[in-house]
């Protein structure tokens, strides 16, 4: 039990966090569980004005520190032995990524932007840093020479030949296509980047031609997989081509890079593809681990962003139909946070009503719910959140709370119609 509290009091004091407000969370004796406790503080947050803040009167996200401490543990404990390195691109809130590098987590780039938030944290060193796309502008090489980040991904002889060109001392991580993953995935990430098994000498040879180090291979089975024993045949295709570096005569490759896939949300699998992937590891590189000093690592998005964060949004239209139809305007749609509604990573929205009035009894002991469609804010007919969504009678003022909405959704928002996603606040909060 110390580990979590340290892990706790490492978070307090990250970059992002320190210096913050950090609310306190209801205890288990007053919140059953994780989400009650956060809807309960969203309801102290929008409270009428006469607590300590100005009344709130727009959308926001909640983001618990201490569950993106308390998801280090079950990593540690799945795969032990795995640094993780935090995909940014899944969400980069500042907060978040200064948790996880005082957790101790390395860093998964595609771009200058995303290098510039790392570092700016100040506790996070070029060499926490893995710069993973297989196909990058010129210009961006150059960058990431300039910081000193000198490990990359490649798919391709093209590529070989730029970073020949304008980062000569990078190491390189061959990504490979995993066969067969695809259609177990919610988001095929081998459809646009991989080397196919037939590519893979080519590559090798273009490397050692070309007096580049290739010090390890990557793959990535693709997000949310629905069947984790893809993660055996890629550890597989991956250990053969350790073997075929050495027959080419390439040194010894010491980084395995497991890649993501992986989701901590409710009816998620990573207890089984950590079974799997610890059996597949010993099966196929026992005999080079850890004696020879292969590092294995992983690129986990979903895992640590998916579930820590929560979004509270604002009623403020409202559309009778009848006695049984009704639709809702709120302050964040499909343009904004709730973009993983209609994006590909199927976001299922099971909005919980905050309601300021009192629930109507219909007389059968339970409340009363109408067929609700909900929209978000834009005049675009497509900006439709919930459709036949059983709600309570709300009023406008009222709030609904959407929860685990960290995985690709602020990221992903924008202004459209004027509509400005990126003033939204976030509120830190926290049990301990």
């Amino acid at each position: 039990m110390a580990e979590a509290p340290a892990a706790m009091l490492a978070v307090l004091e990250a970059p992002g966090v320190k210096g913050r407000e950090v609310l306190r969370l209801a205890p288990p004796r007053y919140a059953p569980n994780e989400k009650d406790a956060v809807t309960s503080l969203i309801r102290r947050i929008v409270a009428a004005p006469g607590n300590d803040h100005p009344p709130v009167t727009r959308a926001f996200n909640v983001l618990d520190i201490g569950k993106v401490a308390e998801l280090f543990a079950p990593w540690r404990h799945g795969l032990k032995g795995v640094t993780p390195y935090y995909a940014v691109k899944c969400n980069p809130n500042p907060a978040l990524l200064g948790a996880l590098s005082a957790l101790g987590s390395g860093f998964d780039c595609a771009s200058p932007a995303e290098m510039d938030a790392v570092l700016a944290l100040g506790n996070v060193s070029p060499d926490r840093i893995v710069y993973a796309n297989p196909c990058k502008p010129e210009s961006h090489i150059t960058y990431a020479a300039s910081l000193g980040v000198n490990v990359t991904t490649f798919d391709s002889v093209e590529e070989v030949g730029k970073m020949k060109r304008f980062h000569p001392t990078c190491k390189l991580l061959l990504r490979l296509k995993v066969s067969g993953a695809g259609g177990e995935a919610v988001l095929d990430l081998g459809t646009k980047y991989g080397a196919r098994e037939e590519d893979v000498a080519p590559l090798l040879c273009a490397a050692r031609d070309a007096g580049m180090q290739v010090c390890g291979v990557a793959f990535h089975v693709g997000c949310k997989v629905s069947r984790v024993d893809v993660y055996d045949d890629a550890l597989k295709a991956a250990r053969e081509v350790f073997d075929a570096a050495v027959v080419l005569g390439l040194p010894p490759m010491r980084i395995l890079d497991i890649g993501g896939g992986f989701t901590a949300a409710a009816g998620g699998l990573f207890e089984e593809a950590c079974g799997v992937i610890n059996v597949a590891l010993a099966r196929h590189f026992g005999d080079i681990m850890p004696g020879d000093g292969v590092e294995v690592i992983g690129e986990p998005g979903h895992y640590f962003a998916e579930t820590p964060f929560t979004l509270a949004a604002r009623v403020f239209g409202k559309r009778t139909h009848g006695q049984e139809e009704r639709e809702y305007w709120i302050d964040d749609g499909i343009y904004g946070t709730l973009s993983c509604v209609i994006n590909v990573y199927k976001y299922k929205p099971r909005p919980v009503p905050m309601a300021a009035a009192a629930p109507a009894d219909d007389g059968s002991g339970g409340e009363t719910t109408h067929l609700s469609t909900v929209f978000g804010p834009t005049l675009d007919s497509l900006d439709v959140v919930v459709q036949g969504y059983p709600l309570p009678e709300l009023r406008i003022g009222d709030w609904l709370v959407f929860h685990d909405v960290g995985a690709y959704t602020t990221v992903m928002s924008c202004n459209f119609n004027g509509f400005s996603a990126s003033e939204m606040k976030t509120y830190l909060a926290s049990s301990a």
